[in-house]
């Protein structure tokens, strides 16, 4: 049942792109201003429910509210037009129904095709349908139809300002000033990106109105202007990375569709019909669907509770992982050299710039002995050459003789090789090899960290080096691609995901059993802890082991979530979902870490400002964060004191923070105490334990 009421409640905050019940509940209770409209919202959306179970769709489908605000609108749509009779509760179970049925079939079909939202447009096709069949049924008019003149109270405000409270309001089939000036405080609190992107929305729009109809009055009067300010919110601060640069696409998105709004209300008016949100519909997702076939890089793809928050990790994320998502390991073992990079000064230019070349040099930076004359003087000669990745040979080129030094095969370029492919959608090429040291065939299977062959100097090669390349054909020398290395190691600092810099000094570093054990986190175990502040016991923290619907893992405290999982040798904390401190200062002292100990071994990540900012600050610096990304960055700096402990120090500039953290490791199994300045989580064992 609390599943149920959350998700109702979802339903009212999600018209305004915020997952929140406080939101969803002073919403709710704005309409109850009304009671048809309220009863109407509500009616319509328990209908949708309970046609949802009756078809066997899971609760936790419905709990967020996406698939059950399109009938909540168009409840609230019939509501205002009818007060509350047996046949008008007939309608409303049944257009609620249908909206439900409709948002099923459109999501689906939107997702699949044009990888899009739906936003309201089952509620502006039903609600159209609505209104129309209701002006066949002469009874449902004689007993439902009612006059709406509910709290039209004058608070003598200029026709201005009354225009966009008016609006407010009209969202939730309000259309009166008091009804807009609390819903504007509540989507104030509740996210300042979202206020603010509704007053500019509205008056870029209205203000363009204005001129063209040559009447300030009469377009600050049409209610039917809340449209600009859904489509400022989407497109400023919801589908798209909130910047100075989403909020002027935003403006620009509102003064196009005061076009199609006049036009649109030109016509619906024949059938006696309001335009509901057809425009805002339309722009938005033309914006989003264009912006995305042409990759535009700020748009949202991992959407949280407010734009607020969604900026946050967004920003968060592209400090952490600098790396792309076509990831190699490093394909030798011990240290070696990038010898040549990215763009690199010799043959690495043009369609074959996106390709890496490693050698072994000594300690005065040298990569041969002697006088460097034989293959033989040079350290990476003949030295084994791994796989990078797990997958298909599909290309093997092992006969070509190895170049004496000071000459070069220029009819085989690449010399002896082998081309992999990887089955998450690309082609990895290995080149130079010696001649005849390549031991697989084509049709093999290599799993990563495989002896593929040995380092040569066969083709077009200056001297003896290891060539690799990511290509997205399988043809020998095809043009390449952008990748990056995951988890090595460059002067004593761990790397999860990048690209070293020419000259650097590189090794793997590959995971061991310990930190692979105690990070194997099982399905419904529990971790208690004690939590002490100036080693005092002030509470008691309880986390479960549980998995999100997307199979991603998480610690549950019952007031938060703390995601988390391995990839390629690095455990991570992803994100924090709800409101618990204690999950905020495990994800601080620990965002990331290698699955691999090594003596003072040093790392660095970030974490996401708002999980270490509170209050006021926050709420302030987020806004700011909108027009300069560059503000919020919030360091960790880690390192292995001893094999079971993790020292850190986070910091910010800022926030004026630079605070000391500790992680010590159980021997078998998590987590045996966590501290972050004077707070200490301390691990409680059970008798089996």
């Amino acid at each position: 049942m609390l599943k149920h009421i959350k998700g109702i409640l979802n339903s009212y905050s999600e018209i305004f792109f915020i997952q929140s019940q406080w939101v969803g509940i002073l919403l709710f209770l704005i309409t109850v201003i009304n009671p048809y409209v309220a009863l109407g919202g509500i009616i319509s959306v328990i209908s949708a429910y309970l046609f949802a179970k009756l078809i066997n769709i899971k609760a936790e489908f419905l709990k967020a509210g996406f698939y059950t605000y399109n009938p909540l609108l168009t409840g609230l749509a019939v509501g205002y037009l009818f007060k509350l009779t047996p046949l008008t509760f007939l309608f409303m179970v049944l257009t609620g129904i249908l909206t439900f049925l409709a948002t099923l079939v459109l999501s689906n079909i939107f997702s699949y095709y044009f990888r899009l939202p739906i936003l309201s447009i089952p509620f502006v096709i039903v609600s159209s349908l609505a209104y129309l069949a209701a002006s066949q049924y002469s009874n449902l008019f004689i007993t439902g139809l009612y006059p709406n003149t509910l709290l039209n109270i004058d608070l003598s405000l200029p026709y201005w300002i009354e225009g966009y409270f008016k609006s407010l309001g009209a969202i939730f089939f309000m259309p009166n000033v008091i009804s807009g000036i609390i819903i504007a405080l509540i989507i104030l609190i509740a996210s300042r990106i979202v206020f603010m992107l509704s007053v500019a929305g509205y008056y870029a729009g209205t203000l363009l109105v204005a001129l063209m109809v040559g009447s300030y009055t009469q377009s600050f009067s049409d209610i039917n202007h809340f449209n600009f300010i859904l489509i400022a919110i989407s497109v400023g601060g919801i589908f798209l990375i909130p910047s100075l640069k989403s909020y002027l696409i935003a403006i620009v998105s509102v003064c196009i569709s005061t076009i199609l709004l006049d036009a649109v209300l030109v016509f619906w008016s024949t059938y006696g019909i309001p335009a509901f949100t057809l425009p805002f519909n339309v722009i938005s997702l033309s914006i989003v669907y264009t912006l995305g076939i042409n990759r535009y890089p700020y748009l949202t793809y991992y959407f949280r509770d407010t734009p607020e928050e969604t900026l946050d990790l967004y920003l968060s994320n592209i400090q952490r992982y600098k790396g792309s998502y076509i990831t190699l390991s490093l394909p030798f073992t011990g240290k070696w050299t990038v010898y040549q990079g990215f763009n690199g000064k010799w043959t690495h230019q043009g369609n074959w710039k996106y390709a890496y070349d490693f050698v072994i040099t000594d300690d005065s930076g040298s990569s041969y002995k002697n006088t460097g004359d034989l293959l033989e003087d040079y350290y990476c000669f003949r030295k084994p050459v791994l796989s990078p990745v797990r997958g298909r040979i599909v290309k093997v080129i092992n006969t070509l003789q190895d170049m004496p030094i000071g000459q070069v095969d220029k009819t085989n370029n690449w010399g002896n090789l082998v081309v992999i492919k990887d089955d998450r959608g690309f082609f990895v090429e290995i080149s130079h090899l010696a001649e005849n040291s390549i031991k697989l065939n084509e049709g093999d299977w290599v799993e990563k960290g495989s002896f593929i062959g040995l380092c040569g100097n066969s083709g077009y090669s200056p001297q003896p080096h290891i060539h690799i390349q990511v290509q997205e054909l399988e043809t020998v020398a095809a043009y390449t691609i952008p990748f990056s290395f995951t988890s090595y190691i460059e002067n004593n600092i761990y790397h999860a995901n990048n690209l070293p810099y020419e000259g650097a000094v590189v090794e793997p570093h590959l995971a061991d059993n310990y930190y692979e054990n105690i990070t194997s986190f099982i399905l419904d175990n529990e971790y208690n802890f004690e939590v002490y502040k100036k080693n005092k016991l002030i509470a008691n923290l309880d986390l479960i082991i549980k998995m999100a619907i997307d199979g991603t893992f998480y610690f549950d405290s019952g007031k938060g979530k703390l995601y988390f999982g391995k990839h390629e040798n690095t455990f991570y904390f992803y994100s924090v979902e709800g409101n618990d401190d204690y999950l905020n200062i495990i994800f601080q002292s620990m965002p990331r870490f290698p699955v691999s100990h090594k003596d003072n071994l040093t790392w660095n990540d970030n974490v996401p400002f708002g999980i270490v900012a509170k209050g006021f600050r926050k709420n302030l610096v987020q806004l700011i964060s909108s027009f300069n990304h560059n503000i919020t960055k919030v360091v960790v700096n880690s390192k292995f004191e001893s094999k079971r402990k993790i020292t850190s120090i986070i910091s910010s500039k800022l926030l004026n923070i630079n605070l000391q953290s500790s992680v010590e490791f159980d021997d078998k199994d998590g987590f045996k105490n966590i501290k972050i300045g004077d707070t200490e989580l301390r691990r409680i064992y059970d008798e089996k334990n």
